[in-house]
């Protein structure tokens, strides 16, 4: 069959296709009328015309003139589709049986040649390729032949017989490459044999990327010029994928309608087709518009199978974390850098299982099935958030001991990786996804103001979420600092009943120190502060540090301030202990101070002056009462001429806010301030 090797023949029989391409649009073929004698001598001489080509045929077998044969065939196929809505049914079924006969001799023929120069290019490649051959006669009859077999293409064929355009499928000589590893696709993989085993689809599945993998260089380097100098707008290697793809979704469709009702093994069945369409999609950058395997678990009996089953293995896993030993230890308590959120086990576990979920269904091309899944992480959530409720009102009991903090830093780390979903692109483009097809289990009990805030982005589809973690959070906090408070108070109760009347003035103390009464108040401060920077993230400790300072700050206000008298020796004390004792103990925690504020001019880069703001109260109260006796009085005469009588502002006097406020008082108003000028001992005739 030289005639197939020669280079020549292929760029003429390129020249004759284009001189026949006018030929299907030949109106005596194809045009009727209402006449009945012409629509009979029309289709007479269709008939003769095609027993012509018919002839034609036979003798360009018979002289080895393969393309002219494959042009006739072709003519013969476009007066075929021509005859299509005659009314004659025995001369459109002989004409489409002889096209039939011709096509299936001409692609028997090629197929044996074909087959015979891919047998010397040791195809199928079934193993790591070694050097290719350069021959140039193989190559060169590689070229004609896959030419020919792509012009004798079998879409002449279902064109004629259904009359409509199917679905672009393989071309001819792919699929006669396609064939050996089918057969031996269907060889290990169905029927007895011990390859084909239900619990083992990565067998089939890897051994089809294997295939992928040792084919690749081979379409690219022979096969693809062909096609590029046909004109094929085609990829070699995407087509050979999508042909090994249709025996793939034909078996994992046939092993998954059987698996159905094994959970186990549809479970593996799932993970391992989920693994194939990453390494298809990403080693061998098949393109997203070629159907893989991911549209199969679509299917809705299947879908909603791996639904129950997601939900069902991560309850499972929820139970078991949750009743392990390590459940509220972080697993990097004793790497302090990587300890940031403190997170417990369980926790950190949680999200994991909910990213792992993510990652599944992340692929899936169906925006509707993917809202599914993110439906049933939100349920997740809220379940999980409903067990550490239970286990809080457990340990409620106990609001210091190390399960409670580590409680509260799981809410915390699942309100921060939910936040950092908010801004995700995958989760935004899923919430514009939600409102854009409206789905019911998304948009459940939303009104239109809250669908509006989803549609512009304001809010997020973990809005609601992120609002029942916020309130846990709050309570918890708060349990936590009221536990603290009642053990700071009972400490506190010698301290509140100090001597402040009779306490000697400054100048009798050679140096001031520390109230012994107020040592086991300040020592369980101390010991509570350092406590709760051990156990809780940084954001917590800052909220629970911050929480108790302005606790203590309305506690020492009220059960010792205004519950006494002082004496100035007693007002010194008490600036001594707050200034140079408890604002200290939080002054420790306090890493960013802020250089100013609104409300005074008492605030500084200090860590101590920063902490003031926080025991305003206290600090206000200790320069009233620390006043000297000139100041106090003036500013006890300025309070009640000017307050209590209403008629301030009519002359040039100051108000008396700003007369407090030249002093550094601004959060007590005048009335408070008279209340403890009136505490002070060192009056005159007193």
């Amino acid at each position: 069959m030289h005639f197939y090797l020669c280079t020549e023949l292929y760029m003429r029989s390129s020249d004759a296709k284009r001189k026949h391409e006018g030929y299907y649009d030949d109106h005596r073929f194809c045009s009727f009328n209402s006449s009945g004698g012409r629509l009979i001598a029309t289709q007479h001489l269709v008939f003769l015309s095609f027993v012509f080509f018919s002839s034609s045929v036979q003798q360009c077998l018979m002289t080895n003139s393969v393309w002219e044969a494959i042009c006739a065939v072709d003519k013969m196929a476009a007066m075929v589709v021509c005859l299509r809505e005659s009314k004659c049914s025995h001369l459109k079924n002989f004409l489409q049986q002889t096209l039939q006969f011709w096509h299936k001799i001409l692609k028997d023929r090629l197929t044996s040649d074909f087959e015979a120069v891919l047998d010397s290019l040791h195809w199928p490649i079934l193993s790591p390729p070694l050097k290719p051959s350069r021959h140039l006669k193989i190559m060169c009859g590689l070229s004609c032949l896959f030419f020919f077999l792509n012009e004798l293409s079998d879409d002449i064929i279902s064109q004629c017989s259904s009359g409509r355009k199917q679905e672009a499928p393989l071309c001819l000589p792919l699929q006669i490459m396609l064939l050996p590893l089918s057969k031996r696709f269907k060889y290990h993989f169905y029927g007895n044999r011990q390859t084909n085993n239900p619990s083992k689809p990565e067998w089939y599945l890897t051994q089809v990327l294997v295939w992928i993998s040792h084919s690749s260089g081979f379409l690219e380097e022979k096969i693809q010029p062909i096609l590029d100098r046909a004109g094929a707008n085609v990829s070699a290697k995407v087509e050979l994928c999508r042909g090994l793809l249709a025996l793939l979704q034909h078996k994992v469709r046939s092993d998954a309608s059987r698996l159905l009702y094994d959970d186990a093994l549809l479970c593996h069945l799932v993970e391992e087709v989920l693994h194939f369409e990453k390494e298809l999609r990403g080693q061998h950058s098949l393109p997203a518009a070629v159907p893989g395997l991911l549209h199969l678990l679509l299917e809705e009996s299947l879908l909603q199978k791996w639904l129950s089953m997601e939900k069902k293995m991560a309850l499972e896993k929820v139970d078991s974390m949750l009743s392990s030993e390590g459940a509220w230890a972080s697993q990097y308590r004793d790497i302090s850098d990587m300890d940031e959120l403190k997170a417990p086990d369980c926790a950190e576990t949680f999200m994991t299982l909910l990213q792992v979920i993510t990652d599944r269904y992340r692929a899936l091309p169906c925006a509707s099935a993917q809202l599914k899944f993110l439906e049933l992480q939100r349920e997740l959530v809220d379940d999980f958030r409903i067990r550490l409720t239970q286990v809080m009102k457990e340990e409620s009991r106990n609001p210091l001991g190390a399960r409670y903090c580590a409680i509260l830093n799981a809410v915390n780390y699942i309100s921060t990786i939910l936040s950092d979903w908010e801004d995700n692109v995958f989760f935004l483009q899923l919430q514009q996804a939600a409102v854009s097809l409206g789905e019911e289990s998304v948009m459940r009990g939303l009104g239109q103001m809250e669908l509006g805030r989803l549609a512009s982005l304001e809010s997020s589809l973990f809005q609601g979420l992120l609002g029942l973690l916020e309130r846990l959070r709050v309570d918890m906090t708060g349990r936590l600092l009221d536990a603290i408070m009642r053990e700071v108070s009972d400490k506190a109760q010698p301290y509140c009943h100090d001597r402040w009347l009779s306490l000697p003035s400054q100048q009798d103390h050679t140096v001031m120190s520390l109230s012994t009464s107020a040592c086991p108040m300040m020592l369980c401060v101390r010991d509570r502060l350092l406590q709760l920077h051990q156990t809780l993230t940084l954001p917590l400790f800052q909220l629970s540090w911050t929480g108790l300072a302005e606790r203590l700050d309305g506690f020492i206000y009220q059960e010792v301030i205004l519950a006494n008298h002082f004496s100035e020796g007693g007002a010194a004390q008490l600036q001594l202990d707050m200034s140079r004792n408890l604002f200290p103990l939080f002054g420790h925690y306090c890493k960013r101070p802020r250089t100013s504020s609104n409300s005074g001019s008492y605030f500084s880069t200090s860590p101590i002056n920063y902490i003031i703001h926080y025991f305003s109260f206290v600090k206000e109260a200790c320069v009233v009462l620390c006043l000297s006796l000139g100041s106090a009085l003036l500013l006890r005469d300025v309070l009640r001429d000017s307050g209590l009588d209403q008629t301030h502002g009519l002359g040039a006097e100051p108000s008396p806010q700003a007369t407090l406020n030249e002093l550094g008082v601004y959060c007590l108003s005048p009335r408070d301030v008279l209340i403890l000028l009136n505490l002070r001992a060192s009056w005159p005739g007193q």
